[in-house]
């Protein structure tokens, strides 16, 4: 899975958002508000490809959280990216 080029991650007043850049990207006229932990895995996998295992490893390291815990989550975000269509 990777971040699709064009989307990057911003703070307008405060507030963690996807925006997209680009011509690619003209027919994505909406902003994404993430809240703190979902900002910080999309700064942890942008440029890079990723899993749901390698996000739920990066919420380990910054969170207290079990395992089970962390993929569930991070298999949930990812389905969410891939049907708004900022990931792939």
């Amino acid at each position: 899975m990777r971040i699709k080029k064009g989307f990057i991650l911003r703070k307008i007043c405060g507030q963690s958002v996807i925006s997209g850049e680009g011509t690619a990207n003209v027919n994505f006229s909406k902003l994404v508000s993430l809240n703190e932990t979902a900002a910080y895995l999309f700064e942890q996998v942008e440029g890079k490809d990723f899993t749901p295992e390698m996000m739920a490893d990066a919420l380990l390291e910054q969170y207290e959280v079990d395992r089970e815990t962390a993929l569930a989550d991070s298999e949930k975000l990812c389905r969410e990216w891939v049907e708004i269509g900022i990931a792939e």
